[in-house]
């Protein structure tokens, strides 16, 4: 199967999971315990956005927002939620895998719910001085079912740490199974992070 073949079935499925979703957007866990963090300025980024609960949040800080994804259906929807909310976000169809972002064009990217190894260094690189990444997704450690059933696109313990080495780590989560695992922030990680200056 070709690249682009496997772009165009992901694609689909993708298109075809939200377009079935009925609840609104959210923003992710790892971005509303950051909000006190970020600034109140500057240029944001959701990257792979699905139906763009963060990049709603981030536009009505203040922030001017990106949004994207591969899916039309997700863009497509995030466009109407923000036009409802009056809320500027620029929506737009992009392959973050084939097409990362620019380095240093962002002060803020945040990646929810969404797992390529090789997109690390570009996330980082995306980021200006200063610049914060907002990291949050599943992890191996499950007390749940929830999530992908494929271990490869879940994390391992203390993975996001190994993954953005050259970041100054603000806040990290990982409980794991450890405890009362009827309590607290299971099934996932999240870190947040800084570029230096």
């Amino acid at each position: 199967m070709t690249s682009d073949n496997r772009t165009e079935t992901r694609r689909e499925i993708w298109d075809h999971r939200y377009a079935a979703r009925v609840h609104p957007a959210e923003p992710a866990l790892v971005l509303t315990e950051a909000l006190h963090l970020l600034p109140r300025a500057g240029d944001a980024l959701d990257a792979a956005c699905g139906v763009g609960g963060n990049a709603l949040k981030l536009a009505e800080i203040g922030l001017r927002t990106s949004a994207w994804d591969l899916s039309p259906v997700a863009i497509e929807r995030v466009r109407t939620e923000a036009k409802w909310r009056g809320l500027g976000v620029d929506a737009r169809v992009r392959d973050i895998v084939a097409d990362p972002p620019s380095p240093r064009s962002f002060d803020v990217v945040c990646v929810a719910y969404f797992l390529d190894r090789t997109l690390a260094a570009a996330l980082a690189a995306a980021l200006r001085p200063d610049g914060l990444l907002l990291y949050q997704t599943f992890s191996r450690e499950a007390v749940t079912d929830r999530g992908p059933s494929n271990p490869e696109f879940r994390l391992v313990p203390n993975e996001l740490l190994r993954l953005f080495p050259g970041l100054i780590v603000r806040a990290y989560r990982d409980e794991g199974c450890t405890g009362d695992t009827c309590r607290g922030t299971r099934d996932i990680a999240f870190l947040i992070a800084q570029a230096s200056r």
